[in-house]
């Protein structure tokens, strides 16, 4: 290449970088105006005092929020008390105002209405007002109370981003408080699937044991642990969510002691793709749909059949699967909506048989937990067999063992 060359090539990369320069300044200076750059630090700001009280109010949520929820109202000095009054954090000087802050706050929550304590009720040099805002939510009156002090006298624009900034901190207590009250609903729907675990298969599994007690006492010996850690596992007291592996591990104890008493009439195939191994998903979420395999499906089919698991990668989901070549349903209960109806099995099986099945209680966790487009899809057609498969996005935030 000649030196004319090089040089050309050298002025049209530096007049290239000269440019993208220009357009990052002027970009930055079109971007980042004083109004702006207010907006941010303000939606910055919020955003810090909602993470501690997303965990609900307390003395430890108070204390990390007031600071935060101090800058937003511009106060020299903010306290935070629980509906009762009780103070649980002040940020700032003047803290002799305190007591008189928990006081007022009763009163603020009880009536859920602003009170405004002036400088000749203040036995505080200095201070002009000691401003006290209910946080309140519909429905549900006061979750807290936020005082503020200033030292100048307060207007109707300060009054008014105060009573918008105890909004916006009682909507973060309400949300916390959303969030545990569906916590609490997600256990007592775990607790209830697991009193559906059928009965029959618990005595059967047990008078199997016993079977092989004279005949195979090694085997026996083995189908008794394989009961103990099912059972260990499926009433474990974690939390509401479980990995693939271990759901899958706890489902092949199942079938273990399903097939000593199927003998050669069950058979079980598997296909699980390894990197799907770690994806998290409800507890208990496929043994529902296992055990009705069996028992709806392959149990009532003379010959019995195979029961057929599934796990694949596609890209940012894990499709799960379990099918029987049993003897199927009607696909008028698919239409009708009703995943427990679905399961009741052939004509004529009684409440107390498919009372167990617990597939609503599992599509309705998949839906909490990840949205309407991940619940149940079920295949089936009278004599053709029953498909059941979920979704699973491979991450989620929020959700995790």
């Amino acid at each position: 290449m000649s030196g004319i060359t090089i040089t050309v090539v050298v002025i049209a990369v530096l007049v290239v970088v000269i440019a993208v320069v220009a357009l990052r300044v002027r970009t930055r200076s079109t971007l980042t105006t004083p109004a702006e750059r207010a907006v941010h630090a303000t939606l910055h700001t919020a955003s810090l005092a909602a993470r501690p009280l997303r965990r609900g109010l307390d003395a430890d949520s108070a204390a990390q929020a007031a600071p935060h929820l101090r800058s937003l109202t511009s106060a020299d000095a903010l306290g935070m008390a629980d509906a009762d009054g009780e103070v649980l954090a002040w940020t700032g000087s003047h803290e002799r105002l305190s007591a008189q802050f928990g006081d007022a706050a009763v009163r603020a929550a009880e009536e859920g209405r602003r009170i405004l304590i002036k400088a000749s009720d203040l036995d505080e040099p200095g201070v002009r007002a000691l401003i006290v805002q209910p946080m309140l939510v519909d429905g549900a009156g006061a979750v807290g109370v936020i005082g503020v002090v200033t030292r100048t006298q307060p207007g109707p624009g300060l009054l008014s981003a105060i009573a918008e900034v105890a909004n916006y901190a009682g909507s973060q207590i309400e949300l916390a408080e959303l969030d545990a009250s569906r916590a609490r609903l997600d256990r007592a729907e775990v607790r209830a699937l697991r009193a559906q675990i059928s009965p029959h298969f618990i005595y059967n599994a047990l008078g199997t044991v016993a079977s092989f007690v004279r005949t195979d006492p090694d085997q026996a010996r083995e189908l008794i642990l394989e009961f103990a850690d099912f059972t260990r596992y499926s009433f474990r007291a974690a939390g509401e969510y479980t990995l693939l592996a271990d759901e899958l591990r706890n489902i092949d104890r199942y079938l273990t002691l399903e097939r000593a008493r199927f003998g050669g009439s069950l058979a079980v195939k598997l296909q699980v793709a390894p990197e799907v191994l770690n994806v998290v998903l409800p507890f208990l979420a496929l043994q529902p749909l296992v055990e009705n395999a069996v028992r709806h499906g392959i149990s009532s089919k003379p010959e019995g059949g195979t029961v057929t698991i599934i796990a694949a990668d596609e890209g940012t989901d894990c499709v799960i699967s379990v099918e029987d070549d049993g003897i199927g349903m009607d696909p008028e209960l698919l239409r009708s909506g009703d995943l427990d109806a679905i399961v009741a099995g052939p004509a004529g099986a009684s409440a107390t048989e498919s009372a167990h099945v617990g597939l609503a209680n599992v599509d309705d966790r998949l839906r909490a937990a990840f949205g309407n487009d991940y619940g149940l899809v079920v295949e089936t057609a009278p004599g053709a067999g029953t498909k059941v498969s979920m979704r699973v996005p491979k991450f989620r935030p929020g959700v995790s063992v």
